[in-house]
């Protein structure tokens, strides 16, 4: 038997998502703010945006949390040096 499936995961987990919503686990931790979440039923990613929302995860999205990701932990690094 074959399964369709689409970009979010098999037809299953999508029914259960529209029914029931999703449910987000965090997946990566950004900055302390900032973090990308999957559903563990779908696979769909999302992120949290400028306001705090939740937004899609595109790959424009993930470009610019990596470089903030970069950034943060340059800085984080160098407060560290400075203080020791």
């Amino acid at each position: 038997m074959k399964t369709s499936t689409h970009q979010h995961g098999n037809k299953f987990s999508s029914f259960f998502c529209n029914l029931f919503g999703h449910h987000y686990v965090v997946s990566k931790k950004v900055t302390q703010h900032i973090k990308e979440y999957k559903c563990i039923h779908c696979q769909k990613e999302v992120t949290t945006d400028v306001s705090g929302k939740l937004s899609a995860l595109t790959p424009q999205m993930q470009e610019i949390n990596s470089t903030l990701e970069d950034m943060y932990h340059k800085r984080k690094n160098r407060v560290v040096h400075q203080v020791a």
